[in-house]
């Protein structure tokens, strides 16, 4: 009885080890999460000399094709833009700064110049076919796709396509963080000059967010710099 009673104990011991071993291993993933954000930040100077190995890049990519979107419908294309020679002329078109030329790649998020009923239905038939039900059945989840974006004007229609661009980049910039990739988000730069120089119309598509991807060059002193948030209680309401 007492040798019964000890392996009992012995075995709740470990069940009760390997709790706290899985418990303490996702603190230990949210302190990371954590960590990494703070650790991340715009970064103004890249060193020019270091490049993203290939698997973390390919990561990365994988990440943004993994970002949510407005009904599953990714309205996005993602250009990476690793040559040099070619990213060098749009330094003029971004404001001068040099991020879009130092950094080891950069990546222009861009929505499609038009989008409809044919993107929809290209999307319920890859439906279809990934989790292997009849495109039939899916008649009235288009229809009330096709509903939405029939109701959108232009202008609406290009806004809602940035807002879900705006997603993937959220995603990239914490996988970035996670990786010590360090990233730059911009706004600043002019999409018809990107549009352009990159043929971006020829590909049916319009530029809308910038996000170079590399390694903060030592000397730029915004890395040093403490991260300027507000406190919780003035961002979190609580109901």
């Amino acid at each position: 009885m007492y040798s019964a009673d000890r392996r009992r104990l012995e075995r709740n011991g470990h069940l009760l080890i390997d709790r706290l071993a899985v418990l303490a291993s996702a603190m230990s993933e949210k302190t990371d999460l954590i960590g990494a954000l703070n650790w991340r930040y715009a970064t103004k100077e890249f060193d020019a000399g270091k490049a993203l190995p290939t698997e973390t890049m390919e990561r990365l990519l994988v990440v943004l094709r993994l970002s949510a979107s407005s009904f599953g419908l990714q309205p996005w294309k993602f250009v990476v833009v690793e040559d040099r020679e070619k990213r060098e002329p749009l330094v003029e078109h971004s404001w001068g700064q040099r991020q879009v030329v130092d950094s080891s790649a950069l990546i222009v998020m861009c929505r499609p110049t038009e989008f409809g009923e044919a993107d929809i239905d290209r999307f319920l038939e890859s439906t279809a076919s990934t989790r292997g039900v009849d495109l039939e059945s899916l008649a009235e989840y288009g229809g009330m796709m096709k509903g939405f974006i029939g109701r959108l004007d232009a202008a609406t229609q290009a806004d809602w396509m940035s807002r879900q661009i705006y997603l993937a980049l959220g995603n990239l910039m914490t996988a970035c963080a996670i990786e010590k990739v360090d990233s730059c988000p911009m706004e600043g730069f002019s999409a018809v000059e990107y549009d352009r120089i990159l043929g971006l119309a020829d590909l049916g598509l319009t530029s809308v967010v910038l996000c170079p991807v590399g390694y903060r060059a030592a000397g730029d002193k915004y890395a040093s710099l403490a991260k300027v948030r507000y406190s919780a209680d003035e961002v979190i309401v609580r109901l």
